[in-house]
């Protein structure tokens, strides 16, 4: 495991930071709940020593000491001390359901409807959202696929490489609010219309031929793994360690599942002098 490693957990009510927190106590990470964002210099300074990776998990039960936590993260800029931030989202209605399913109000809920409190509480977090070294959108996840994730992102600490998750999905479903890049592939001829390919997916080898036997096909993915090279420098000069590219079809199971194997092979076996590793994964195969 890497070596001085502060990871801030937070991200909104019901995301699921409980499951990655037990996540990362099983891979070996000290976990502290609940800490007041005033005291993260103090904590840092005094545990990174004892303890090679720390996690610390902030969020809206702090009440006003949330608020101090962007004055906490310019004091460790301050001091030179290494962190990433990583924040859970989901979708209002995902967030809703777990709520109503649990019979637990909102943190921020008071009188109103919870939907109230969730708009409340994205406000609230919408500046750190936008500094998060990693997002994870977790609506569509189990506890079992979270805590995955966690694992492939986490399990070796922040590693001085960059990891590349190449994320299929289908446009029908939404966009993931995880994604930093975005790649639409709906050009491509789709297999949904040939009848014996349409029970199929992308990880199948007829639809991953046809897919990628298209007409310039081959040439758009060499170029679109090129450009991701071109991008590498940058990410590292911003010490940005985790990127989700996301590849869009009409119903995520036949193009963008093939188009995002394919990318993540590619960056897989022409990155090894980039300090890179990819891998594939999709969100909406078998969801009709």
């Amino acid at each position: 495991m890497a070596t001085q490693e502060l990871l801030i957990l937070t991200g909104m009510s019901g995301a699921g930071r409980s499951t990655v927190a037990h996540a990362l106590e099983d891979l070996g990470w000290y976990v502290v709940d609940n800490l007041p964002p005033a005291l993260l210099p103090q904590l840092a300074e005094q545990s990174l020593d004892t303890h090679a990776a720390l996690a610390v998990v902030v969020d809206v039960r702090g009440g006003k000491f949330f608020d101090e936590l962007n004055s906490a993260l310019s004091q460790l800029k301050g001091a030179a001390t290494p962190y990433r931030l990583l924040f859970l989202d989901a979708t209002d209605q995902a967030l809703v359901q777990r709520f109503e399913s649990t019979r637990r109000p909102h943190p921020l809920q008071g009188k109103d409807r919870i939907v109230d409190g969730i708009e409340r509480e994205r406000a609230k977090l919408e500046e750190i959202r936008a500094q998060a070294d990693v997002v994870i959108d977790t609506s569509n996840l189990n506890v079992h696929q979270l805590e995955k994730r966690t694992s492939e992102i986490f399990a070796a600490g922040m590693l001085p490489s960059l990891r590349v998750n190449v994320l299929s999905f289908g446009y029908k479903y939404g966009i993931p609010v995880d994604a930093d890049l975005v790649l639409d592939c709906r050009f491509i001829p789709n297999p949904h219309w040939i009848p014996e390919l349409r029970p199929m997916n992308g990880l199948d080898k007829p639809v991953s031929e046809k897919v990628l036997g298209s007409e310039g096909v081959e040439d758009f993915v060499k170029s679109y793994v090129s450009v991701v090279h071109k991008m590498i420098p940058g990410y590292f000069r911003e010490g940005k360690k985790y990127v989700t590219i996301a590849i869009g079809c009409t119903g995520g199971k036949h193009r963008s599942v093939a188009i995002a194997e394919e990318i993540a092979r590619q960056l897989s076996t022409s990155s090894k002098d980039l300090e890179i590793t990819a891998h594939a994964t999709h969100r909406d195969v078998g969801r009709e």
